[in-house]
């Protein structure tokens, strides 16, 4: 992403808002899909990668 913001500001010339081009807007939002999938994991239990090697084999999908 090379994000090329445009800031519109109030009357005293404080930033209150932003625009992005959409691709770089879409982006974010695909990044911030991304990040709260993981965090929706985090506490999930792994399963080290030999077990499942061991499972994708023995189900021939390795």
């Amino acid at each position: 992403m090379n994000a090329q913001p445009q800031f519109i500001t109030n009357a005293n010339g404080e930033k209150v808002s932003v625009i992005l081009p959409l691709a770089d807007y879409q982006e974010l939002m695909d990044d911030l899909e991304d990040l709260a999938a993981i965090a929706e994991l985090r506490d999930e239990e792994t399963i080290p990668w030999e077990q499942v090697k061991k499972e994708l084999i023995a189900n021939d999908l390795l």
